[in-house]
């Protein structure tokens, strides 16, 4: 994937989020997607933060959404790797996060959502 195409992905990533609608959200992820995020960790009991599956990972977003109406990301900065991206942005509340994206045959086989602080 090249900065142009990875850019575009992000953009879409972003406006899937904030139009919460879960399908389109879910249309990036392959079936066997693995996810790791310090919020599942709170929400999903036994899962130490880290999700299994597209079903999982839909329950865990549909979860995530309801508890967060006025979710919203604002895309920062895009950065490419050999099979992956990472998409910099700011959720709705100003907080600064980042997701690593791990991409197989056009699809996220592994993600890791990272929480930042404005505190330097």
């Amino acid at each position: 994937m090249d900065h142009a195409e990875a850019r575009r992905f992000a953009e879409e990533w972003a406006a899937g989020w904030n139009s919460h609608d879960l399908d389109r959200i879910m249309t990036h992820y392959a079936s066997e997607v693995v996810f790791r995020s310090p919020l599942a960790a709170r929400i999903i009991d036994g899962s130490d933060g880290v999700v299994r599956g597209i079903q999982a990972l839909r329950a865990y977003w549909a979860e995530g959404l309801r508890r967060n109406p006025d979710l919203r990301f604002e895309v920062i900065a895009v950065y490419v790797g050999l099979d992956g991206i990472v998409i910099n942005y700011r959720d709705q509340t100003g907080q600064p996060a980042a997701e690593v994206l791990v991409f197989r045959d056009g699809l996220i086989v592994s993600g890791m959502a990272t929480r930042g602080s404005d505190e330097l």
